[in-house]
């Protein structure tokens, strides 16, 4: 399946560090495209991991975590407003 996964974390103390973690939990499964988003394809078993690593450090009464699914990047229309900076153009 292919996903968009973006995050907002509330940027306390705490919510430094958890960015960091967040972040680095993120790039394992997706490519980074712009601040908090990331999107590729990703198996069901592989998003179910990236779940749970990431329950680990977001903050239910501050964070938040949204998933948009597609069943292949085709059926996603993406246009560029603004910058173009299309860092998954590089695949095939």
């Amino acid at each position: 399946m292919y996903v968009l996964l973006v995050y907002d974390i509330e940027t306390d103390e705490q919510g430094r560090k958890i960015i960091q973690r967040v972040f680095k939990i993120c790039k394992k499964y997706l490519i980074h495209i712009q601040n908090s988003v990331f999107e590729g394809e990703i198996s069901k078993p592989d998003l179910i991991l990236l779940q749970k690593e990431l329950d680990c450090y977001i903050r239910k009464d501050k964070d938040s975590v949204i998933v948009f699914q597609s069943r292949q990047a085709r059926w996603l229309k993406k246009e560029f407003w603004g910058k173009k900076d299309d860092k998954t153009s590089n695949f095939l």
